[in-house]
C-alpha cells in the first residue's frame, strides 16, 4: 500500500511506509477555490460536498456549531478529533441519517453537487442510495452473501434479471477485494464471514447501488490489524471512483489513507486542510495538541 502524506507518519511512530504521492494519480479537474474563512486556501479536485453554517441539535442540546466545510471528489477526506467531538454527528448528516433521531434538528446548507440534501423536494431513500454508509461494526444483513449485495440494486429496479444481477454482484464483490474468498459460497449466511470479511461485504453491499459518496463511520475499530489493512488498501483503490469521508480516531489512519483532514472539537470544525499539511504544520494549537497526543 502506498502512502499520501509520508510527512505526516513523522508524528505517529511506528508506522513508517513506502512513499508516493497518490494525488498525481488521479485525473480529475484541478481548480483554484476559496474554503471557508480560518481554512486557508486549497489547490484541489472538484469538490463534491459544500456545507455551510451547519448546526445540529438534540433536543436543546447543540452537537454542532456553524461548521463550514468543502470536501473534494474522487479524494479521501478524514474527520478526527475527540470523542464526542460531533465528527459522526456531521458525517451522519451527508446522507441525513440524523432524520432518524427524533429529537434531531439541522440548520444550515449541505450540498452534493449543488443540490441541497435538506431540501424539501430530496427523497432521503434515493439520497441514501447516492450516499452509502458503512457503519463502525460489520452489519451484513441476516442472508446469503449473494443477496446481502443484490437487495440494493433489486430495491432500486437497477437490475431485474438474474444474470444482470449475478453481474452486479460479481462486479461489487470484486471492487471490496472480497470476490476470490466468497465465489464458491455466495449462497452462504454473509453472518458466517470473519469480521474483516463481513466489513468488506457490508461496502461491496454499499458499492452495488453505484453510489457517488461513500461514508465510514469509524469502519476499522471492531477489526484486528491485518483485516484493518485489508479495508485501508480497499478505500485507497476504492478513491479513484468514489468521494469518500471516513471518521476515524487513528492518527496513523487518517495519514495514511487521506488526502485532506478535518479537526473538529467540542462540536466546532477547527480547521482543515491537506492532510499533510494538517499533520506538519497544523495552523491551530488545538490540532497540534491533539495530533501529538496531549489531549483527546
Amino acid at each position: 500500500m502506498t502512502v499520501t502524506n509520508p510527512n505526516a507518519l513523522a508524528l505517529v511512530q511506528g508506522h513508517a511506509m513506502p512513499t508516493q504521492n497518490r494525488d498525481a494519480s488521479v485525473a480529475a479537474p484541478v481548480i483554484h477555490t476559496a474554503v471557508p474563512q480560518g481554512h486557508g486556501t486549497v489547490e484541489t479536485r472538484e469538490f463534491k460536498i459544500r456545507a455551510r453554517d451547519v448546526n445540529v441539535f438534540y433536543g436543546e442540546k447543540q452537537a454542532l456549531f456553524d461548521v463550514a466545510l468543502d470536501i473534494p471528489a474522487k479524494s479521501v477526506t478524514a474527520f478526527i478529533g475527540p470523542s464526542g467531538c460531533g465528527k459522526s454527528t456531521f458525517l451522519r448528516c451527508i446522507n441525513r441519517m440524523n432524520d432518524t433521531i427524533p429529537s434531531a434538528r439541522v440548520q444550515g446548507s449541505i450540498e452534493i453537487d449543488g443540490a441541497d440534501v435538506n431540501a424539501k423536494s430530496v427523497d432521503p431513500v434515493v439520497l441514501r442510495s447516492r450516499v452509502g454508509m458503512v457503519f463502525q461494526k460489520p452489519n451484513p444483513f441476516p442472508k446469503t452473501i449473494f443477496e446481502n449485495v443484490a437487495y440494493g440494486p433489486k430495491i432500486h429496479g437497477l437490475a431485474t434479471r438474474k444474470d444482470e444481477l449475478e453481474s452486479i454482484v460479481e462486479s461489487s464483490l470484486k471492487k471490496a477485494g472480497l470476490w476470490n474468498e466468497v465465489a464458491d459460497r455466495l449462497h452462504q449466511p454473509g453472518t458466517g464471514l470473519s469480521g474483516g470479511q463481513q466489513q468488506r461485504l457490508v461496502i461491496a453491499r454499499a458499492i452495488a447501488v453505484s453510489p457517488e459518496v461513500i461514508l465510514m463511520d469509524e469502519p476499522c475499530s471492531a477489526l484486528d490489524p491485518i483485516a484493518t489493512a485489508k479495508i485501508e488498501e480497499l478505500i485507497d483503490e476504492l478513491r479513484s471512483q468514489f468521494c469518500i469521508v471516513i471518521v476515524t480516531h487513528s492518527m496513523a489512519q487518517a495519514a495514511r489513507v487521506s488526502q485532506k483532514t478535518a479537526f473538529f472539537h467540542l462540536g466546532k470544525l477547527v480547521e482543515s486542510g491537506p492532510t499533510e499539511e494538517m499533520f506538519t504544520n497544523p495552523r491551530d494549537s488545538r490540532t497540534q495538541d491533539y495530533i501529538t497526543g496531549r489531549f483527546g
